[in-house]
């Protein structure tokens, strides 16, 4: 059987010497929105607290923080699980330093689901997902990084516990590595099983390694499409790309 697979571009999130591109995307009658981000020419942060030390929960409330920089956000996603209190579950490096440190317990829930794994932009430029237990060989290279889990694919392989024809369907997003380095979003824009989702990363794709980031609390911002999911849940930890200048 063939998968289906259609492309539609959406729109180009343009700035001056930037740009993150969009795409609908509907696999196997499923559909997606994908974002691609270079991370050799995007400025990809991960952000939690403002400079008093307040989580942020919102991309409003980084749009605001971010406009007294004189910068801007032009993409944003949920960016890994946390604690009642939005403290990160596990493993947060922001501007290179350790906050949070890499958690490998074992316990109940999707991000203990073993193998979990590390999504990271790297001091040299570049985006690695990577499994948890092969982190320490990245140890101090990382400009960020968030913890979570379950892996989706891992080495070309879909995560084991995943089942075709699973019925526990949510709305999803995760990022994978794309073969020409590209960091790939993606957020489902209906209910979609791990299998499912894993697998529109592992073939169209052709992600060799894949992280789920969070179900049901899945938020995007994307300002060219009008779209800001500001009204689902408060986030914890939040990847965004940035710009300089004001909003336009």
């Amino acid at each position: 059987m063939h998968t289906l697979l259609i492309f539609l571009s959406l729109a180009l999130l343009s700035v001056t010497g930037s740009a993150v591109e969009v795409k609908e995307t509907t696999v196997a009658g499923k559909r997606y929105l994908l974002c691609s981000v270079d991370p050799k020419t995007e400025r990809l942060e991960l952000f939690l607290k403002d400079g008093k030390g307040l989580v942020l929960h919102t991309f409003s409330a980084i749009e605001a923080m971010l406009a007294t920089r004189g910068q801007r956000l032009i993409f944003g996603m949920n960016g890994g699980m946390f604690h009642p209190d939005y403290a990160p579950v596990g493993l947060y490096i922001a501007d290179g330093r350790e906050v949070v440190p890499l958690n490998t317990a074992a316990a109940a829930g999707n991000f203990f689901l073993k193998p979990n794994g590390v999504f990271a932009i790297l001091k040299d430029g570049r985006a690695v997902v990577v499994e948890a237990a092969g982190w320490p060989a990245f140890a101090g290279q990382a400009r960020l990084a968030t913890q979570s889990g379950p892996m989706l694919v891992i080495d070309g392989r879909l995560h084991p516990a995943f089942r075709e024809g699973s019925d526990s369907r949510l709305f999803r997003n995760g990022v994978g590595i794309g073969p020409d380095g590209k960091a790939l979003f993606v957020i489902s824009s209906e209910p979609v099983n791990f299998h499912e989702f894993a697998t529109l990363f592992r073939d169209p794709l052709k992600c060799r390694n894949a992280l789920f980031l969070d179900g049901t609390i899945s938020s995007l911002y994307a300002p060219e499409l009008k779209r800001n999911d500001d009204f689902k849940f408060p986030l914890g930890p939040i990847l965004g790309v940035t710009a300089e200048g004001p909003k336009p």
